[in-house]
């Protein structure tokens, strides 16, 4: 197989060409390729060619992941991952995550996120399902809000669109495990690229008691009529029930506006408690969230806080990075790893998903992602992996 190599700027929209093209997708227009080009971070992206052509491209972007305790780590994210489809199954794609996984290793990045297209892909290079969300559907004329939303929201028009919900979003979600911190191409794909043609875009702001806690983006959906709407949230995060309530009314209350859809939303976000009659939210998929690798499985676990209870000693395997094996000393607020039997084992894909609090590892056990070697250590490993909110990002890339 041809080796793979970092690609320079001039061999970008190549890669993009052919990312574009394996999912099916068109090329960006000529007039969108210099934006598209600065979503690139300068040496993370990379390529296999073959007969003077890109058969394969990857590419990663920093960014940093909460972690249950409020420590914020450096992250890989990698993202526009394809193979040219006459070229699949010939270790192309192994060989550029591999690679990926070992340029955030030199760039001293704990962890790697990515979005999955095809779930049974990425557990072979170490990363596990770490969040998840649900897709959701409220009626815009059902009973209502069980109490009338506190605090105040405010409509955002155009060009201070971006810049309000910029300075707003790296606050907020950094106070969940799972959140990410968006760099400046996110914010043009989403949202400038839409304000700069005058499309429509519904984005407001909630106030509490001690300032803007919460934000919302929503987007007209095609179907219905001139006087039956239906809204999209593109974006929505917010700090508590108060804030949670209040946006949604504010999108559901919308003259002509019939059902507002979120896609991906938080699993323990609670409408069905704060509607009227629960029923007027609908619960319409689920699905995986955030892909999470531990890159140093050390300094990941070292970061993050513990809850109470009596220590487990956990060992973890890393087939890619086997500097990562070994047992861990889980508790007392610390991870350390020791030379001692483990109580429990799992590979590294398997302790992404428990990490950030997603999945409690007695039920890991039970399913037979980890493995029992002391009856009681999966008990102490829940009291342990324990997060005070359920992990969620997000952020699509």
């Amino acid at each position: 197989m041809p080796p793979v190599h970092v690609l320079g700027p001039d061999e970008l929209r190549a890669a993009h060409r052919l990312f574009a093209a394996t999912i099916q997708q068109d090329p960006v227009p000529d007039d969108d390729w210099e934006r598209a080009g600065r979503s690139y971070s300068p040496g993370r992206t990379l390529g296999v060619a073959d007969d003077g052509a890109l058969i394969g491209t990857a590419t990663s972007f920093p960014t940093r992941t909460a972690v249950p305790g409020g420590a914020a780590l450096d992250t890989a994210a990698v993202t526009r991952v394809g193979v040219r489809p006459d070229r699949t199954r010939r270790g192309v794609l192994s060989a550029m995550m591999r690679t990926l996984l070992d340029d955030a290793v030199d760039r001293g990045e704990p962890l790697a996120s990515l979005r999955a297209s095809e779930a049974r892909i990425y557990g072979r290079f170490g990363y596990g399902v770490a969040s998840r969300g649900r897709h959701v559907c409220v009626s815009g004329r059902g009973a209502g809000w069980r109490r009338e939303p506190a605090g105040a929201v405010r409509l955002v028009l155009g060009a201070d669109i971006e810049p309000t919900l910029t300075a707003l979003h790296d606050v907020l979600a950094l106070r969940r495990p799972g959140g990410i911190t968006r760099r400046p191409a996110w914010w043009w794909a989403q949202v400038g690229r839409f304000v700069a043609k005058e499309q429509h875009l519904v984005a407001a702001v909630h106030t509490g008691p001690d300032g803007d806690d919460g934000f919302a983006l929503a987007s007209p959906l095609p179907e219905g009529s001139f006087s039956h709407r239906a809204l999209k949230v593109n974006d929505l995060h917010a700090d508590g029930p108060d804030s949670t309530a209040a946006l949604w009314a504010f999108l559901t209350g919308i003259d002509l506006v019939d059902r507002v859809d979120g896609w991906l939303r938080p699993v323990d976000e609670p409408l069905e408690l704060l509607l009227a009659d629960p029923r007027d939210c609908t619960v319409t998929g689920a699905e995986d969230e955030t892909w999470l690798r531990l890159v140093d499985v050390p300094a990941a676990l070292a970061a993050r806080a513990w809850g109470d209870g009596a220590p487990v000693l956990v060992g973890v395997h890393d087939r890619l990075l086997p500097a990562n094996d070994g047992v861990y000393r889980i508790g007392g607020g610390t991870a350390e790893r020791v030379g001692a039997d483990p109580e429990l084992e799992c590979d590294v894909d398997a302790l992404a998903m428990a990490y950030l609090g997603d999945r409690a590892p007695s039920l890991l056990a039970a399913t037979g992602w980890w493995r029992v070697h002391d009856a009681g250590a999966p008990a102490r490993a829940d009291a342990l992996f324990a997060a005070d909110r359920l992990p969620w990002c997000g952020t699509y890339f």
